[in-house]
Formats: structure tokens, sequence, C-alpha cells
């Protein structure tokens, strides 16, 4: 029978095997990767960071967040908020099922399975005050500053950029604001961030 280790080191392994062929990359110190399975690493170690103690279904959790997110394309969806909400639910359902598949093959309990998989969906856990939530929340934030920020700020105005930003730093607790302003950001993103999110610049 296998350890409780090898059971999450498994797991660990299938949900990086699924994101291993991302036809999509991200590139990390000048090398190009498969862009889901190098966000789940990232949400790992910022979960890790956030929540030293963090337990294995949040720790499975982080790890599956996303799973294989390209099955799903934003463009097979209309135009507008609405349809961007369908398509994060059909998301969330997508990557819900196939990590319970998983952590079911590596012989998860039925408690476990469903707490991550709910965690996954999100499931109105981080509106009811779920910590865990909260923390994957935080997490899921600080990928984006650390990945997408510079970007946006070449293709959004400032209008947008506060909406966008604004939306992201609401969502994060004081912890997770703590950790955001100790990112390793641009001079021009630190200067945006702090002219645009109310209470960015704040001690």
């Amino acid at each position: 029978m296998s350890s409780t280790s090898d059971r999450f080191d498994n797991a660990i392994a299938a949900i990086d095997a699924a994101n291993a062929d991302d036809p999509f990359t991200l590139s990390v110190d000048g090398q190009e990767r498969p862009k889901e399975q190098t966000h789940a690493e990232m949400m790992t170690r910022w979960v890790r960071e956030l929540e030293p103690g963090a337990s294995e279904e949040l720790l499975l959790a982080a790890r599956a967040h996303h799973i294989r997110r390209w099955m799903i394309l934003r463009s097979t969806f209309p135009a507008g908020r609405s349809a961007y909400l369908r398509w994060r639910r059909a998301l969330h359902a997508v990557h819900a099922e196939l990590t319970a598949a998983i952590l079911e093959e590596c012989g998860y309990p039925r408690r476990s399975v469903e707490r991550v998989a709910a965690l996954v969906a999100k499931a109105d856990l981080l509106q009811a005050g779920d910590a865990d939530a909260q923390t994957l929340e935080d997490a899921l934030s600080l990928v984006f500053f650390d990945t997408q920020l510079e970007p946006l700020l070449d293709d959004l105005d400032d209008r947008q950029l506060r909406r966008a930003l604004g939306r992201t730093w609401r969502k994060m607790s004081p912890n997770g604001r703590a950790a955001a302003r100790r990112l390793h950001l641009s001079d021009r993103a630190v200067e945006t961030l702090a002219r645009l999110v109310d209470g960015f610049a704040d001690a």
C-alpha cells in the first residue's frame, strides 16, 4: 500500500503531467515552458509562502487550480462580461472534474477529493470566508501580478487598468497584499499600482 507521502507525490506528478502538453507557453528566465504547468508551480510556491502550514488538500488545489485550462478557450464564448462568467464557470467545472479523477486514482478518500474539488471549483467558498479559498485567491493574484501585469500596461488604458487591478486587489487579504508589495516588479509597474490601486502604496 502506498504511503501518504507517495500518494501526494503521485497526485502532484499526475497533475503536472496533465499540464505538460499545454500548447501555450510562458517564458521563465529565458526558457519557454508550458504555461499552466508553470503557473501551477508558482501557485504552489506562493501557497507555501503565504501559509507555511498549508494542508495537503490546499497544496493539491493550488497545483490543480487551472488544470488543462486550454481545453475551453475564451474565444469559444461570445464577448462580454456575462459570457466571460459562463466561460469561467465551465472551466471551474472541468478543473474540478479532472482533479477529482486524479485524486481518486491516487487513492485519496472521498472527503479529501470533495474538498480539493470544491476549492478548485471555487464553490462560493471565498464569499463564505473560507481561509484556504482566500489563500488560493491571494496566490492566484500574486501569479497574475508577477506574470501578466507588464503586458497589461501596454494593452490597457488607465481606466481599464484601474478596474482590472482594483478588482484583483479588493479580493486579496492583508497577507496577500503585503506579499504583493514585496514582488520584484519594474519601476513602471510599481508606479502604476501606486497610482491606480487604492491602498497599494499604504505601508
